[in-house]
């Protein structure tokens, strides 16, 4: 669709200055989606026009370089169109300036491209703790990022909007055609039930992705714990709840995206698939970790930028290093979508997941699924 709206543009009669803006956020966005497929699956094919019907199966896969090298491109050429800022009331969930330059920046550190990376992320990021240029600052409580109603505040940076009035149902669920937010109802506990008042109103859930023990361990004594994670353990020992343990239960959910009964869904369609809560792609904090990563983990703005996540939630300073920024990665941001992607393009996954199935020269990158290579050109990726 990014293809045929960049070809079909140029044609549209409309004002010249919308038309530049629709452009760099077709761009942005295409540039966004081909950084999601490459280092998902690395070896994709490289589309840039509407493919004719007789040619759909012999697309071939190109490398990852060449693909890097458009998203660079698409970035670069988008930057220009777009806005600093967007009015959230009218454009709120539209590319700013801002957002491409976050996204630009995650692409070069994720090419190895420190310096570059840094550049990008610092004009984002502005002063440690401060407002940025483009109007970015870290809400003074973390918490706050979770309410359902506080979308596109000020630590937003690239946030996927969902609704409740979709009316998707269940033939539309993982088809990308679903508009609500189904991260909700596959953290929630299995058949939660409110026994005391005192108790949360957690709607049921299915019990995917359940917080494991070991990052329960790391958060425990961290500001950051009551906010990342429901002990619903606790809640069923003490009577005040209960629930059906699901696959690797250990009692302990993701409270970030914990659902509510309040926010069921009042629309059509299948209720648990149409959850509003908005997703971070990107946010401030994320960004100020990747450029003290980008700057080598060393230096004063590199610390500043770490003590400035850390103060948000009245932790004290720790000298800034790779380990210690890695550490506050998975500390602020568990949950988010981050931490599988930061073990591997650290090489630090075989270590870390070795004994959860991970193997060093495979489960780098995911394999490609048997419906896109049928009758095509595409060849599987190695190992699989």
């Amino acid at each position: 669709r990014a293809n045929i709206l960049l070809l079909k543009l140029p044609e549209v009669e409309m004002d010249e200055a919308v038309k530049s803006r629709f452009t760099a956020e077709t761009k942005a966005l295409r540039a966004y989606y081909y950084f999601q497929l490459v280092r998902m699956f690395k070896n994709i094919p490289l589309i840039l026009e509407p493919i004719p019907t007789d040619q759909i199966y012999n697309i071939e896969q190109v490398s990852s370089e060449a693909v890097y090298i458009q998203i660079e491109a698409d970035l670069n050429e988008a930057i220009s169109g777009l806005p600093n800022t967007v009015d959230i009331e009218t454009e709120g969930g539209r590319l700013s300036k801002g957002a491409a330059k976050a996204i630009l920046g995650k692409v070069y550190l994720y090419e190895g491209k420190n310096s570059q990376a840094a550049a990008e992320l610092a004009e984002v990021n502005g002063t440690p703790g401060g407002t940025s240029t483009y109007g970015y600052k870290l809400l003074d409580n973390f918490a706050d990022l979770w309410k359902i109603s506080n979308t596109f505040n000020s630590e937003s940076i690239l946030e996927i909007t969902h609704t409740d009035k979709s009316n998707a149902d269940w033939g539309f669920w993982g088809s990308g055609a679903d508009e609500g937010n189904t991260i909700n109802v596959m953290v929630g506990p299995r058949s939660y039930t409110k026994l005391d008042d005192s108790a949360p109103d957690y709607a049921s859930g299915w019990s995917f992705n359940v917080i494991t023990q070991s990052l329960y361990d790391v958060l425990s004594g961290d500001p950051r714990l009551d906010a990342t994670i429901a002990n619903i353990k606790a809640l069923k020992d003490n009577g005040d709840a209960d629930y059906v343990e699901g696959y690797l239960d250990t009692g302990y959910f993701l409270k970030k995206f914990m659902p509510l009964s309040s926010d069921a869904s009042t629309g059509g369609g299948a209720t648990v698939l149409n959850y509003k809560q908005h997703t971070y792609a990107i946010r401030l904090a994320d960004t100020y970790l990747m450029e003290a990563e980008a700057l080598g983990g060393s230096g004063d703005r590199a610390q500043a930028l770490l003590d400035a996540v850390r103060a948000r939630v009245g932790l004290p300073s720790v000298p800034v290093s790779m380990e210690n920024i890695m550490k506050e990665r998975r500390l602020e941001l568990a949950g988010e979508g981050h931490r599988w992607f930061d073990l591997v393009r650290t090489g630090r996954a075989g270590a870390v997941l070795g004994d959860r199935g991970f193997t060093v020269g495979k489960n780098e990158i995911f394999p490609i699924p048997l419906k896109e290579l049928e009758n095509t050109k595409l060849v599987q990726n190695p190992n699989y």
